[in-house]
């Protein structure tokens, strides 16, 4: 997990597509089902979807300190990069040239996350209804619906199919959840290191959907209300959250470390306590709830839920899949090279994906320095 954690770059998709490879087909911890199932719970409850897969692989593999070893395993290089990036920010007040090597990156993520997509809509996409479901999911979430609300309809959806409840009801289910606000937060204040580990438990505790949404969160939060960060500073946290390893919700570090630095209550104890509480609620989350998983799997009915969860889910990579690419790949022959070159090597000589993502790094820091 510390490995995974130090070369998972490209965000959530890439992080699931790493850690199939490496702990699915690889290691085999669990079968392609648990796995499934296991990232469908995930998506289901607040927290970064990816982050909270890998602590369920953990406790699948080494229970209790198992949850904890790679929880804070995967989440520990994101957070140094991101800290030594913010005391950089704040030293010298800029970010180091980083282009070259998301220019490299990219395309070789995209390789790793089709490789992954491919293979797990095998198990996923297992009858003709699951099938039709992924693809209307698919539809659904590159119009704008939000993940939650497909993940928790498309579950409920089959399920409903499964108990031969008439198919236009059924459908109901996925426009009859929605009502996921976001938390309210106080007024403008004076931090403290106790406030801003609060204000990070908070959104950790209630922010659901992909790590991007934490942009809108803290935007309204830190800036707009609380007034800690400025607008700027904001989208500097985003960008070096995007562009090193690991979970997107690193960006809470750098937040914290500015925080502490701007109103003088210490750079790093904020960042740490910014981290802490950021990703605390994950921890605890997927422990009152990784039990229940396999126990779904045994229900006729709850299993059908899964199913339809699972469907989801392979979709909502897809999407991001196909959004990726267009951005990465497009009227660029040299990022389609790399990304030949990229799934080559995944899919005709089986190297390893994180070796495919560190070359697509190097030869970016070589093409474009």
């Amino acid at each position: 997990m510390l490995r995974l954690g130090a070369v998972s770059f490209g965000g959530p998709a890439a992080q699931l597509a790493l850690m199939h490879e490496e702990l699915i087909k690889r290691r085999r911890w669990v079968t392609e089902q648990e796995y499934l199932d296991l990232l469908g719970a995930s998506g289901l409850i607040p927290g970064p979807t990816s982050t909270e897969t890998a602590i369920h692989l953990g406790m699948s593999r080494g229970g209790w300190l198992g949850l904890w070893v790679a929880g804070i395993c995967f989440i520990s290089p994101a957070a140094l990069i991101t800290g030594a990036f913010a005391w950089a920010y704040i030293t010298y007040g800029s970010l180091p040239a980083v282009q070259g090597l998301l220019r490299g990156v990219k395309p070789a993520v995209v390789a790793v996350i089709l490789a992954a997509v491919l293979q797990l809509a095998r198990t996923a996409a297992k009858t003709t209804r699951l099938r039709w479901m992924g693809a209307l999911c698919l539809g659904l979430y590159l119009a704008g619906v939000n993940e939650l609300v497909l993940l928790l309809g498309s579950g409920l959806l089959i399920a409903l199919l499964r108990r031969d409840r008439p198919a236009g009801l059924s459908f109901l289910a996925l426009p009859a959840i929605g009502g996921f606000g976001t938390a309210a937060f106080g007024a403008a204040a004076q931090p403290t290191v106790l406030g801003v580990f609060f204000y990070f438990l908070r959104v950790g505790a209630t922010l659901f959907g992909s790590g991007y949404v934490l942009l809108a969160f803290l935007r309204q939060g830190l800036v707009h209300d609380l007034r800690w960060l400025t607008e700027q500073q904001l989208l500097d946290a985003v960008a070096v959250g995007q562009f090193t390893p690991g979970p997107l919700f690193s960006t809470a570090t750098f937040a914290g470390y500015v925080v502490g630095e701007r109103f003088g209550i210490g750079g790093w104890p904020c960042a740490v306590v910014a981290s802490l509480g950021i990703f605390l609620p994950s921890f605890m989350m997927v422990w009152a709830t990784h039990s229940l998983v396999r126990r779904l799997r045994q229900s006729p009915w709850t299993a059908a839920f899964l199913d339809g969860i699972n469907a989801a889910s392979v979709a909502l990579m897809a999407g991001v899949l196909y959004q990726l690419a267009a951005t990465s790949l497009a009227l660029q022959p040299d990022a389609w090279l790399i990304f030949a070159a990229a799934a080559a090597a995944i899919f005709r000589f089986r190297v390893n994906s994180a070796w495919v993502v560190l070359a697509g790094a190097l030869v970016g820091l070589l093409l474009y320095r």
